[in-house]
């Protein structure tokens, strides 16, 4: 099955030629669980453990990703490190741009988020390995540099993408990662089976993604206003917007109109992400007259998204919900554990 790599290398080729196609299946980035994938088979064959595990594995993305951003070392080298191999297992790599350095943040708010959220994502990952014990696996590949350069030009934003340059594009990279966590949890709640232990520590764990979530949207639609990194104003929410897009896409493939660049948000019941913009609202009734910002990712009950695993899946790895094997960008061997 083609990956996203492949198709867009087609599309390029293709484009030279007549300046026009569909990319085919699939395309795109940017962490977590649902229902299960098909290589996991049936839902009632997924254990508590196999649903930690996806987590696990999407934990160990955001936190290598948060990390490297603030302190420009993987969560193995931290101070207090960070284990990536346990039980015996072997790591992944994470690859980086060969001229890689931690992100030159110029703004303090910025930088402070990060750094609460470098903190908060490492201790995901700590106590996720802490709470499956001898059943917790190893981190996987991970590719935080030609991962970005794809989502660029997949999402047309460009030939490249580095959200480790300035503060403006780390704001865009962790936008790729936290809503989809935070839809990742919505969906995985159903699933467990452990309502008194393992169900409240996973809503807890949603919460905190969800004020990750929230706080990016906000700062992007904030700063962005005025302009940052010497970026036009407006330049972040337009990135927001065509993110928003792929992933949806992605989710959500229709498979007698192929995916397109640049991407356009699916409508309707299919719709499960929006970019941060302004919209139109009423209020008690009356028309739609009011000025609203997107802050929220949530669907027209003001609810947010749930997502399966198959559907987080294609979004982080560049395949479809129906592929049989789920590898590419952000995981170029696929995830460890039976969601895979």
């Amino acid at each position: 099955m083609a990956t996203l790599e492949t198709q867009l290398l087609d599309e390029t080729i293709v484009n030279t030629r007549r300046k026009m196609l569909t990319l085919g299946g699939a395309a795109l980035a940017a962490s977590f669980f649902g229902a299960a994938s098909k290589k996991a088979q049936a839902q009632s064959a997924i254990t508590d453990f196999d649903i930690l595990n996806f987590a696990l594995n999407l934990e160990y993305l955001e936190a290598q990703f948060y990390n490297l951003a603030v302190y420009g070392v993987t969560i193995d080298k931290l101070p207090t490190p960070i284990p990536v191999a346990v039980n015996g297992g072997t790591a992944g790599t994470v690859t980086l741009s060969p001229t890689f350095s931690a992100v030159p943040f110029s703004n303090a708010l910025v930088k402070a988020y990060a750094t609460e959220t470098a903190a908060e994502e490492g201790k995901h990952v700590t106590f996720l390995q802490t709470a499956l014990t001898t059943n917790a696996v190893s981190m996987p590949n991970i590719d935080l540099f030609n991962s970005f350069n794809t989502l660029a030009m997949a999402a047309n934003l460009g030939a490249t993408f580095n959200p480790f340059l300035d503060d403006a594009h780390f704001l865009i990279g962790a936008y790729i990662f936290e809503d989809v966590g935070v839809s990742a949890y919505h969906g995985a709640a159903g699933l467990i089976s452990d309502k008194k232990n393992i169900l409240p520590a996973a809503v807890g764990i949603h919460a905190v993604e969800a004020y990750h979530a929230g706080l990016i949207r906000t700062t992007i639609n904030n700063l962005d206003a005025v302009g940052l990194s010497g970026l036009p104003a407006g330049t972040l929410v337009s990135y927001t917007q065509a993110i928003s897009a792929a992933r949806s896409a992605l989710a959500n493939p229709d498979p007698t109109n192929p995916i397109t660049v640049p991407f356009t948000t699916f409508t309707g019941s299919t719709a499960d992400d929006i970019g941060v913009g302004t919209t139109m609202v009423a209020l008690n009734g009356s028309s739609a007259s009011f000025t609203a910002t997107t802050v929220a990712d949530t669907d027209v009950h003001a609810l947010g998204w749930g997502r399966t695993t198959s559907q987080i899946l294609a979004i982080v790895t560049g395949t479809t919900p129906t592929a049989t094997t789920h590898q590419g960008v952000f995981f170029p061997s696929g995830l460890n554990g039976n969601i895979v």
